[in-house]
């Protein structure tokens, strides 16, 4: 009898010294560092405590005690706008596209589904302040091709979906917006996008999956879930969701255009010549962009000669000169143009903001 009661108390002794041990082994895991997402959800985490004793001096059978622990699911996400800068766009663009990055930081693979939506007017971001809403939006996600997510989008390749199919923890993935810009809009002009992810179950690839539901009540034997989502720009923390902006700013040409003419020469007087029949005048025709906007390309300037007049083609038509800050009129510049069924046509290939460029020709009075 006293040897079994010396056994139960080193036993007891043993089992003490395993717990506390163990205690101090939990307290060393709180301090180590942690992965992004963490441990797989649903993955098994067993630990066996094994005890072995003697009774006198002779070995006894070993025993163990086992305990499994089911890691729960934590959901989060996020949503970035890779550059922090404004999509510049042109009026009347399509295909205007401003980009998204969704990242999974849960630990386990989801669907993420998708919805776009114009912000209020008012709105600021980027320094801009929303007025106007595109046209039409569609939202694509990045397509791998060759195995390979290039992070751009492609036309045609990079499908047009609600929802990131099957997204890994710890990955992230492209999201486009394609928009069309409204004809009209004044350089300036802004319009605010926002992009809103949902967690969904995955599991299913090419469909989306159910909402995804938080484990409510006490922990539970099973897997259970936890929202670890930040507040986004117009959701709550731990919803389930997470919302981020991106704006199109219209970038537009103010373009203005003169319209001067000069007397070049006379029949009659050698100096200060007038605007008598057989005169030769000079037409200027100046096109300016403001300053603050975009380079208008391809000024495709067009005059009507005036009845009472008569091209002079042997002088020809000059594009794209300057205006000269003294006389005010038109110089330099390259010949090129056409004339056809009286009108005179010439191209601008580019004016930049804050500049002027030109098209002149001359004529003789009837």
């Amino acid at each position: 009898m006293g040897i079994a009661f010396a056994s139960i108390w080193g036993l007891n002794m043993i089992r003490n010294n395993l717990l506390a041990t163990a205690g101090v082994v939990a307290l060393g895991l709180t301090a180590a560092p942690a992965f992004a997402a963490g441990t797989a959800a649903n993955s098994n985490i067993v630990n066996t405590a094994t005890v072995n004793y003697q009774v006198g001096s002779t070995p006894q059978t070993q025993i163990t005690a086992s305990n499994t622990l089911v890691v729960d699911r934590k959901v989060s996400m996020t949503v970035t706008e890779p550059g922090n800068a404004a999509t510049s766009v042109s009026p009347g663009q399509t295909g205007a596209v401003t980009n998204f990055l969704v990242a999974n930081t849960s630990n386990a693979t989801l669907d993420f589904g998708l919805s776009a939506v114009d912000a209020a007017n008012g709105t600021t971001l980027h320094g801009g302040t929303d007025n106007f809403n595109v046209s039409s939006f569609k939202i694509h996600v990045d397509t791998a091709q060759g195995g390979v997510f290039n992070g751009t989008y492609d036309p045609g390749i990079d499908v047009e979906t609600a929802f990131v199919d099957e997204l890994a923890a710890d990955t992230s993935r492209a999201v486009f917006i394609v928009a069309t810009i409204p004809a009209g809009r004044a350089n300036g002009d802004d319009a605010v996008i926002t992009l809103t992810t949902q967690a969904r179950e995955g599991g299913t690839a090419a469909a989306q999956g159910a909402v995804v539901a938080q484990t409510t009540g006490a922990n539970t034997a099973g897997m259970d879930t936890v929202f670890a989502d930040t507040a986004g720009v117009t959701d709550a923390a731990r919803d389930g969701q997470f919302s981020a902006r991106d704006d199109y700013s219209v970038s537009a040409a103010t373009l203005s255009v003169t319209k001067v003419s000069r007397v070049i020469s006379d029949p009659i007087n050698s100096t200060n010549p007038k605007m008598i029949p057989g005169a030769v005048v000079e037409y200027c025709i100046q096109v300016a962009n403001a300053a603050g906007g975009a380079d208008a390309n391809t000024v495709v300037v067009s005059d009507a000669v005036p009845a009472q007049t008569t091209y002079d083609s042997t002088y020809g038509i000059f594009v794209g000169g300057n205006v000269n800050g003294t006389t005010g009129f038109c110089e330099a510049g390259t010949a090129g143009g056409s004339f056809a069924s009286n009108t005179v046509t010439g191209t601008i290939a580019s004016v930049p903001a804050n500049s002027t460029r030109t098209l002149y020709f001359r004529v003789a009075i009837n």
